[in-house]
């Protein structure tokens, strides 16, 4: 078959066991692997490490400022080639503004079965993630590449920041309200792409999500009142908000009816014939003990592992009319989800 014919049948998501971010090792797993692996605070330049469940590691580089180095990729989570390459470049670029951070540039990588799918495919994901660099301001400025039984890419993203802007996943306060500026939903309508039931409305929905940049981030670093951030991703909600609440020591209420979704009967006739991610099952295991008792809904929607998904942002209530006003400029969702609480018997309760 000619590249072009191939390029006009193939569906990328057939190609690979996993979608996007839902391809994440279990929580227990990556703790296993990195158990003589941690980073430790007393090393040299080092500000964040892995030591921490931070986005990105932080380098100090002196006169006040660091370096924001980080990398993510995952297998197609779209069936065209050029959105998998915008939606990959917007999540691996997240991870710098989720640090309160101005991204510089991006290398990309790339495991492709040229066998398969040829170089057509890879050369329209390439595209794609270029084009996400473009509008985040840096360059694509190299990579590397292999060929691989199945197809993945992403970047390794390199930022800078400030030290007094620098935001961690751990610094919440209680009485911070919950802010997320996405809505959740993703990890449903990827699962039904993969099995070929979401229609062409539903993928260009989640599409023009996943490809939007958390570009807010860099503003959100410079406010005093916001004192953690992370973005949302393979962990689903539950799971990222459990780890501020672990980083920071604290709990945390959640309002389910306040979480935003990406369309609530949509979702609801998926979830009604079981159509959700395996992950999801694989996070509520991993948390459930620190959760209050989770109906079906809540369990699905909450544990559902978003790619490329919102920031998940914890506020000063005293602060809370200018931060919505700068989340609303920046056309993100803008109303909170709850509130951080004193450490608690429970991580996170939802009402």
């Amino acid at each position: 078959m000619d590249e072009g014919k191939r390029n006009e049948t193939l569906r990328l998501t057939q190609y690979s066991h996993g979608s996007g971010c839902g391809c994440k090792l279990a929580p227990e797993d990556l703790n296993r692997i990195l158990q003589n692996a941690r980073t430790s605070a007393d090393e040299v330049n080092l500000l964040i490490g892995n030591h921490t469940s931070d986005d990105a590691a932080v380098i100090d580089i002196n006169d006040g400022r660091a370096l924001i180095s980080t990398t993510d990729f995952f297998m197609p989570i779209v069936d065209d080639a050029e959105d998998f390459g915008k939606i990959a470049a917007a999540n691996a670029i997240s991870d710098v503004y989720a640090m309160g951070g101005k991204p510089l540039t991006a290398i990309a990588i790339l495991g492709w079965p040229i066998e398969t799918l040829g170089t057509e495919s890879a050369m329209r994901v390439l595209k794609g993630a270029k084009s996400i660099c473009q509008e985040a301001q840096i360059s694509l400025s190299g990579g590397h590449s292999i060929e691989s039984k199945e197809p993945f890419f992403g970047l390794c993203v390199t930022g800078i920041i400030a030290h007094e802007h620098i935001k961690t996943n751990a610094g919440a306060q209680p009485d911070d309200l919950i802010y997320l500026t996405k809505p959740i939903g993703v990890g449903i309508i990827a699962t039904a792409l993969k099995r070929g039931l979401a229609s062409e409305s539903e993928i260009a929905l989640a599409t023009s999500l996943m490809v939007k940049l958390n570009r807010v981030g860099e503003v959100l670093g410079k406010e005093k009142s916001v004192h953690a951030l992370t973005d949302v991703t393979g962990f689903g909600l539950m799971g990222h908000l459990i780890e501020m609440c672990e980083g920071g020591e604290i709990s945390a209420e959640l309002v389910f009816e306040s979480v935003p979704l990406i369309d609530d009967a949509m979702l609801e006739t998926y979830l009604s014939k079981f159509v959700m991610p395996d992950n999801t099952m694989r996070n509520f295991k991993a948390f459930a003990s620190k959760t209050s008792k989770l109906s079906a809904r809540q369990l699905q929607l909450l544990c559902d592992p978003q790619t490329s998904g919102g920031l998940l942002i914890a506020v000063s209530p005293n602060d809370k009319e200018r931060i919505e006003r700068i989340l609303k400029d920046h056309q993100c969702l803008y109303k909170p989800i709850g509130t951080f609480l004193h450490q608690g018997d429970l991580t996170v309760s939802v009402v």
